[in-house]
């Protein structure tokens, strides 16, 4: 009984899910909690937050622990004869079990700044990561936005087919009227359910198109492909911003850009990594200290089988007065890499600018597109009410009805599509200026 009640409880809620209809927030909202770019994304940023913590452990002094037993070979213990004593005498016995812990530390004091530009490079490399968050996230929120736009248009078309259709089961209806009253003909009758025909058929693939945006929207925001979604509608905006100025969008690109602003640091972090492999051109200086505590403590003479404590403390200088030319090779390849960051860098704003010009073009494009269409929509209703109105009185015929149909429904749906493209052309234009899209 409590397997059945559960049952009934998940489909309930499953029913009251594929009821819900999300708006264009939510969309948003489940999409960025759900998106594997933006956990991938994440995950850099912590990882190199963590790399910077692992530098900055190499200021402070480390620690280290060692134990270690041993057991010797039997040997005889070390004697000596002298002629007052009948028996040898023992200097030191033959200690065969050895015992040894030891603790070490070592605080680097100068390491030919190879800390400190290391320390740099991993900040510098970690505000990279945090810049390629926001364009990863802009990314999703930019599909996001492509996909809901998308199924609405779809549905939106899908209305319009039915609409149309409507009208035409209207007008097959009032055509067998005017047949019973002689005053139509079977072949306008004909006509009418031919239309009437081929408009379902594109309803069959108005259908496909919603189904197949809805698994698109599915996708771009994390949800089984297969999962019910539904939107609730609302109007694109498609008001005109102010008149934009190309060179300051180019500029504003230039200055926002997460993917540029990534790059520079990237390349900054290089310069920085150049240094640390400089370093190894100065001394290293070292303070070290350890305390032993062994059986047998070997600067107990003589030795005992016994645990003793000692320590020491000293400074050491390490430097390679040569090493082959490793250095120099190692200079080499990080100047290289900064030199390839920097070309890369150039390339990308090329690449921003003719962006930027390309979205701002169709931008303007599909603006005068949405004008055009919007005139359209109100000449083909007119010439469809005055068809019609002429239809009535049997002034006009099938086909020019027809006609006037058609022209209406490529009308509201050319309007339909101009609205969409001009709403994402928008978002396209301010995500190529930098702009966080929401």
């Amino acid at each position: 009984m409590k397997k059945f009640i559960a049952l009934i409880l998940i489909l309930f809620s499953a029913g009251t899910f594929a009821q819900e209809k999300l708006t264009l927030k939510e969309c948003l909202s489940i999409g960025l909690k759900n998106s594997k770019e933006l956990a991938i994304a994440n995950s850099r940023i912590v990882s190199s937050s963590a790399k910077v913590d692992e530098i900055n452990t190499q200021y402070l002094p480390q620690l280290k622990f060692n134990a270690s037993y041993s057991r010797l070979s039997d040997v005889p213990p070390f004697e000596i004869t002298v002629p007052f004593s009948p028996k040898p005498i023992q200097i030191a016995p033959a200690i065969l079990n050895n015992y040894s812990f030891r603790l070490s530390m070592q605080q680097p004091v100068f390491t030919g700044f190879r800390i400190g530009s290391l320390k740099s490079a991993a900040e510098l490399n970690r505000h990279a990561a945090e810049e390629d968050y926001d364009k990863d996230k802009n990314e999703v929120s930019m599909n996001i936005h492509n996909a809901f736009w998308n199924y609405y248009k779809s549905i939106q078309v899908k209305n319009l087919m039915d609409e149309n259709l409507q009208m035409i089961d209207k007008h097959i209806e009032d055509t067998r009227n005017f047949m019973s009253q002689g005053l139509a003909t079977q072949n306008d009758l004909l006509k009418l359910q031919v239309q009437q025909s081929n408009i379902k058929l594109q309803q069959i693939d108005a259908r496909n198109n919603i189904d197949l945006a809805r698994t698109a929207l599915n996708k771009a925001i994390g949800l089984p492909l297969n999962s019910p979604t539904e939107i609730l509608p609302e109007e694109a905006d498609i008001s005109a911003p102010v008149q934009y100025n190309l060179q300051e969008l180019v500029n504003e690109a230039l200055n926002k850009r997460s993917e540029l602003k990534s790059l520079v640091l990237r390349i900054e972090a290089g310069m920085e990594n150049v240094n640390a492999v400089k370093s190894t051109w100065y001394p290293s200086v070292y303070v070290t200290g350890n305390y032993y505590y062994s059986n047998p403590n070997q600067r107990y003479q003589p030795p005992q089988e016994k645990f003793k404590g000692t320590w020491d403390l000293g400074i050491s200088l390490s430097w390679d007065i040569w090493n082959w030319g490793n250095t120099s090779a190692q200079t080499v390849q990080a100047e290289q890499n900064v030199v390839q960051s920097t070309i890369s860098k150039d390339q990308l704003k090329d690449a921003i600018e003719f962006e930027v010009n390309q979205n701002y073009l169709a931008y303007i494009y599909n603006k005068e597109k949405l004008d055009v269409t919007k005139t359209a929509i109100q000449q083909a209703e007119e010439n469809y009410r005055t068809t019609e109105e002429k239809y009535k009185y049997q002034l006009a015929t099938s086909t020019d009805l027809i006609d006037a149909e058609t022209s209406l429904l490529q009308a509201n749906t050319n309007y339909t599509n101009s609205v969409i493209d001009f709403q994402l052309s928008k978002i396209r234009l301010y995500k190529s200026v930098g702009r966080m899209i929401n």
